[in-house]
């Protein structure tokens, strides 16, 4: 039986979405899983977001409950006895507070890192366009992800990019050992608000590697932001060796 591990509020996550080459991805995709494709085009995503009300076990964490996150992730699959689960893997996560980064890394083997975060986010009026803007301190240098958007959210649309990208319910890690831990995430479908404009400004080199400097230094080929729910994440199970 899954147990929870954490349970909190994602809120106004920007999703930039970038085609990228296969074989860039080739090397990090987890044993026992295969990329994922939407319309035969493989994604990577850059995604930034409010984690807020984090639980761990059940247990509030004094001064580790409400912060950014801000990934760089890509997606995959893996037959299940049930059918395809439709999952992503994270290149890198970003969050301010060492000790979210150390137990990450610790329990998970994810590629944390703590850099300083800042957000500003604010919903839609009728004279203003919302924003979700996300920055984070990186060898120096300012790094954000942002998107604008207008209206209202609107419910996702079966079989579109937005649905593609926001329906993987499943993290696929690779351990020290060999093995893949594959862990749950849960929450309801998302409304999403297209983008009226996005924008990544970061030193991809520097802080992703050259292999995703090609594709992340050219506009997103999709941008929304998702509204968020809570969410609970469940503890990892090994897969695969």
């Amino acid at each position: 039986m899954l147990r929870r591990f954490l349970t909190a509020r994602w809120h106004s996550l920007a999703m930039l979405n970038y085609p990228i080459e296969p074989a860039v991805l080739r090397p990090l995709v987890p044993k026992g899983t295969e990329l994922d494709t939407f319309a035969g085009t493989h994604f990577v995503s850059v995604v930034g977001f409010l984690f807020l009300r984090t639980r761990v076990l059940g247990i509030p964490v004094p001064f580790h409950r409400d912060f950014e996150e801000i990934n760089l992730r890509f997606y995959v699959r893996r037959l299940a006895p049930e059918g395809w689960r439709r999952g992503v893997v994270f290149v890198k996560e970003v969050v301010q507070r060492v000790l979210i980064a150390w137990v990450a890394r610790r329990l998970y083997n994810e590629n944390y890192v703590a850099c300083p975060t800042s957000s500003v986010v604010r919903l839609p009026a009728a004279d203003s366009p919302g924003l979700a803007e996300y920055r984070w301190q990186a060898a120096g240098r300012p790094n954000v992800v942002a998107a604008e958007f207008a209206g209202q959210p609107q419910p996702l649309t079966t079989g579109s990019e937005e649905e593609f990208i926001t329906e993987h319910y499943w993290g696929y890690v690779p351990q020290r050992d060999g093995s893949v831990l594959e862990y749950r995430v849960e929450h309801p479908p998302w409304r999403v608000w297209r983008a009226t404009g996005a924008r990544l400004d970061c030193d991809v080199r520097g802080f992703y590697g050259d292999p995703f400097h090609e594709a992340l230094s050219r506009p997103p080929h999709s941008a929304f932001v998702a509204e968020g729910s809570a969410v609970s994440v469940y503890r990892g199970e090994g897969v695969a060796r």
